[in-house]
């Protein structure tokens, strides 16, 4: 530490010797004298920020309902390709390790649902990876949300575990387990639209194309063996209020994960999952507000705001 003895003292101080807190203390003091003086222009910078939010917010919601699906596979791009960028360049490693692993299994199982003739496993396969990535997603959101409010309420000062490491545990966790959640619901849903229309008892638009039988699963097209009154060994059957039954995995997969809210056969409308709504505003959040920033950052250079 260096220093002048006159009245006015100026200090340099030598970063390898502060703590991270003082560290941080001391940026946070050099970011507030940098912007001291300029009100006006952080108003203004303001003020553009909330019209191009609202700007977006109209042609999204514009976008998605006359165009839906290409406003989905855009989102789903985006919610593929913007945390990517992040991670390489923030080197975050254990993301990056899982993101490419979740890719891989995906990127497979897509492959699977989307042949044809479909085989008569993928549909059983489809829908028990996304309902195990649904479990796991949702397991992970609820940690998080405990750790956050564990060390909000100071429970972690009890293990004398620090306020900021249980405070980041719990961010990550929640942030893997909506997002992990989100891809695996999208994708979930394009694997569901491509088999079904496939096996030809649903259809997004009009009649099926082919008749139920009792003892057939509309989503997997294969016979149903385990009555609704047998406990089964691995899955149960299901019954829904319109009377059709079907696989527990598959039932769950179409409803829960592939985000549909009509039977696979008659299309009666069933409950809404206030899970799903959650996850479509962080869809919003990861794929659209990275866009909206950079959108709102290239006018500030523009017109010379820093």
């Amino acid at each position: 530490m260096f220093f002048d003895k006159g009245p006015f003292c100026v200090f340099q101080i030598s970063h390898t010797k502060l703590s991270a807190e003082d560290a941080w203390n001391l940026q946070q003091e050099r970011m507030y004298k940098m912007h001291r003086g300029h009100e006006s222009m952080h108003v203004e910078m303001i003020l553009i920020f909330l019209c191009i939010l609202v700007i977006a917010q109209i042609v999204l919601v514009q976008w998605r309902q006359r165009h839906g699906r290409s406003y989905n596979l855009v989102t789903l791009l985006q919610m593929w390709i913007v945390p990517l960028y992040f991670t390489i360049k923030l080197y975050w490693w254990r993301f990056l390790s899982m993101w490419g692993m979740f890719s891989v299994i995906t990127s497979y199982i897509l492959f699977r649902a989307t042949r044809k003739p479909l085989s008569g496993r993928t549909p059983r396969l489809v829908y028990k990876w996304f309902l195990l990535i649904y479990k796991l997603s949702y397991a992970f959101g609820v940690v998080g949300y405990l750790a956050i409010m564990f060390t909000m309420c100071g429970f972690n000062l009890f293990f004398k575990i620090k306020a900021r490491d249980s405070m980041d545990f719990g961010i990550v966790s929640l942030f893997y387990g909506l997002y992990y959640g989100v891809m695996g619901r999208d994708f979930a849903e394009i694997c569901s639209d491509y088999m079904a229309s496939t096996i030809g008892f649903y259809s997004v638009s009009g009649l099926p194309t082919r008749s139920l039988s009792d003892n057939i699963c509309a989503v997997c097209g294969q016979k149903i063996i385990v009555e609704l009154d047998e406990e089964g060994l691995i899955e149960n059957t299901y019954q829904l209020s319109c009377n059709h039954v079907f696989h527990e995995f598959c039932i769950r997969g179409w409803c829960i994960v592939g985000k549909k809210q009509t039977c696979p056969y008659c299309k009666e409308k069933r409950t809404h999952f206030l899970y799903g709504q959650i996850l479509d505003w962080l869809r919003y959040l990861v794929a659209w507000q990275p866009v909206v920033i950079g959108i709102v950052q290239g006018i500030n250079c523009s017109l010379g705001l820093e």
